[in-house]
This record gives structure tokens, sequence and C-alpha cells, in this order.
């Protein structure tokens, strides 16, 4: 069983299909503002929060960063919670923040075995997968077998270490910069850094992908 969902855009030419699941988002859209149970530029800033204020490329901004600033980084494993603060991103789902970083001998993965717990201001909406009970399972149970399912394979002799995120604590995974990247601008290198790979069930991009 695979856990990959697929990102799509919201904008659409003229005579293209909507999924299912867009077709009902409008639909929930069209009768909340017209029984006035919401507003239209309530619904119009709330999308603009979740796009602009919240999502991985918050994630990726505090990664890189870490990868070209020893000094943050250092601060970033001591209190995630505190670091992240001092880059502007304020943790508003009130949990501490807790940063692992992924190794030659060491890889992370983060699951919530109860929930779904996630570090929403910098990764976003939690997918799809990460909620499901397979992943869940799983990822405590057989934690290589899972990551071989995103198409991630580690040395054997690679220790996989699997956090539980609670409604207190939640879990940033630093994934290892990827080599040929020296000289690169922080900036520049948020383009490496994925969603999957802060959660673990996936490794940054290559180079060439940028």
């Amino acid at each position: 069983m695979t856990y990959h969902d697929h990102d799509h855009g919201h904008d659409h030419a003229a005579g293209s299909e909507l999924s299912d699941t867009q077709l009902r988002v409008k639909a929930l859209e069209t009768i909340l503002t017209e029984k006035g149970y919401v507003e239209a530029a309530a619904l119009d800033a709330i999308i603009e929060h979740c796009e602009t204020r919240i999502g991985p490329h918050h994630g990726a901004c505090v990664v890189a960063k870490a990868w070209t600033d020893a000094a943050f980084k250092r601060a970033l494993l001591a209190d995630a919670t505190q670091a992240v603060a001092t880059l502007g991103h304020a943790n508003r789902v009130g949990a501490h923040l807790v940063a692992v970083e992924n190794t030659p001998r060491t890889h992370n993965m983060v699951v919530c075995t109860l929930c779904s717990c996630y570090p929403w201001d910098l990764l976003g909406l939690p997918p799809v997968w990460y909620k499901s009970a397979p992943y869940r399972s799983r990822a405590v149970k057989d934690p290589r077998g899972v990551l071989a399912d995103f198409g991630v394979t580690l040395p054997a002799d690679t220790r996989i270490r699997v956090w539980d995120s609670t409604a207190e604590t939640r879990f940033l995974v630093i994934p290892m910069r990827p080599a040929g990247t020296d000289g690169w601008s922080a900036e520049r290198l948020e383009a490496l850094v994925t969603r999957d790979s802060m959660i673990g069930t996936g490794v940054a991009l290559a180079p060439e992908s940028a």
C-alpha cells in the first residue's frame, strides 16, 4: 500500500474538469456563502492565510537556514520553538516544537499514532496519508517498509527513529543537505526541501531537480 497524495493547483483553464473533491469544495463554498453562514471575503482570507502564512515553504526556510548557518542549527536542535520564532514564524497551535536531524547513521520519521498532530504553521495542512490508519500503524511497526512505499531506500545499517507527535510536542525533521550544493544561498536551497522530507518520509531533492 502506498500513501502518496497528489497536489493540484486551484486555477483551471476554460473547459478543464474539476476533480470530485474540488467540485465538493466549490459546492460547499456556494452553500455557505449563499446562506450567509460565511462571507466570501472571509473565505478568501482563510485561503490567503493558508497559502501565504502557513505551509511547507516556511518549514523549507527553516531547514535551509539550518543548512547554511551552523549557529542557527545548534539553536534549532536545542530549542526549535524559540529558534523558529526568531525567524518570525510564531507557533499558533501552542505545541512545543522539536527539531531532529537526519544523518548518514540515523533517519528520523514522524507519525502521530493517536490522531494527526502536525506542525501546521511550518508544513501546512497534513497530507491525507499522514492521517490514515495504515500509515499511523505501519510507521511504528515497519518504518523501513513505509519508507520503501515512498520510494526511499536507506542503507541497511542506517537506524530509523520514529517520533510520535502529540498535542504538546510536534516534530520537524531536518533532512540531510544534498551533495553538490556547496555555495548555494539559503533561498536557493529552499527549493530542495519538500514537505515529505520534513516529515521523514522523503529526502531533499537533488540539485538538478531545483
